[in-house]
């Protein structure tokens, strides 16, 4: 079985690295949120970072790692979703040439949003031809910074958890979306190292199960994703995410589009947060779950991003959403 190879002394490193480079983002206990779930719960607003989403950190932590040689050779990535546009958001922060390699349907939104953030665009026939695409920009001497797969990527992201345990220090049980596993890994490595008997639940929606037939077979399997929650839709986990999600995860919530999408507006409503269906999932994946914890238990919800369109809510709200 792979090891999983990040520490908390890798996290907490990260921590310092990035440290007034991203938002120390809120968390609070959600009175709305406990009534509805009948436990105390609180909310790590993660959809009011920098670029978005969570993906700053951990794109933060990696460029900082980086030689000056290294970042002059400039950067190349493959992503439709938060990962380019944190990317972008970085490279233009730091003024370094950012290639993002995009499946044609990517929404226009994140290209357009990506473009503007100060990264490259080229479009490909999908996810397949730009990883091949970026093997070759690779070996012309562009980094490839991987959107989940990467030590250091991985330990950007847990300093959410970090964060999270110094605001709300008597969590007992947290709620982590999964797309290909970077975030979760992150996220509750950091939790599991700071309070092992904490427990942590990874959600994924029906259509974007990456990991839940990741760990059925007991190795990265290639899935097209369905699901309306585009950027849980990563093509595949890999050995370094499974081994975290063995390792620290009690188990995967799995939710439908319908209720999640429900969601995203009821957390617009009650909290005034625009959140993308990846991060509306946990409160959907919570409710199946609080029931049978104990009355005492004190849940944490992870809202990992906030990248949608308008026209994407209009669609769902009217019931014409597209996966």
């Amino acid at each position: 079985m792979t090891e999983f190879d990040v520490s908390l002394a890798d996290i907490e490193a990260a921590r310092v690295r990035i440290a007034g480079k991203v938002r120390r983002t809120p968390a609070f206990e959600s009175p709305d949120v406990s009534e509805r779930l009948g436990r105390r719960t609180a909310l790590k607003l993660e959809a009011l970072q920098m670029a978005g989403s969570f993906k700053v950190r951990g794109v933060f932590n990696k460029v900082m790692t980086m030689s000056e040689d290294e970042r002059r050779r400039g950067l190349v990535t493959v992503s439709g979703g938060n990962h380019a546009i944190a990317l972008a958001k970085v490279a233009g922060t730091l003024g370094l040439d950012a290639l993002v390699l995009m499946p044609k349907v990517t929404p226009r939104f994140n290209v357009e949003l990506t473009l503007k953030l100060g990264a490259r665009v080229e479009l490909c026939e999908d996810a397949a031809e730009a990883f091949a695409k970026a093997e070759a920009y690779q070996s012309e001497g562009k980094l490839f910074v991987h959107p989940y797969d990467d030590p250091a990527i991985i330990a950007g992201h847990g300093t959410l958890g970090l964060e999270f345990l110094d605001d709300v220090p008597d969590l007992t049980h947290v709620f982590v979306s999964i797309g290909g596993g970077g975030f979760m890994a992150g996220v509750a490595s950091a939790l599991k190292a700071k309070r092992p008997d904490l427990t942590v639940y990874g959600v994924e929606t029906i259509g974007a199960q990456t990991m839940t037939e990741a760990l059925k077979a007991d190795r990265p399997v290639t899935i097209r994703a369905t699901s309306v929650a585009r950027t849980l839709g990563a093509p595949f986990a890999t050995h370094r995410t499974i081994a975290a999600a063995k390792s620290f995860l009690k188990e995967i919530v799995l939710v439908e589009d319908e209720p999640m999408l429900a969601d995203v507006s009821w957390i617009l409503q009650t909290e005034k947060v625009l959140c993308e269906p990846a991060a509306a999932c946990v409160v959907t994946a919570a409710e199946k779950i609080a029931p049978g914890l104990p009355q005492d238990a004190v849940l944490g919800l992870v809202l990992c991003g906030s990248n949608v369109s308008l026209s994407d809510l209009d669609s769902w709200r009217a019931g014409t959403a597209r996966p």
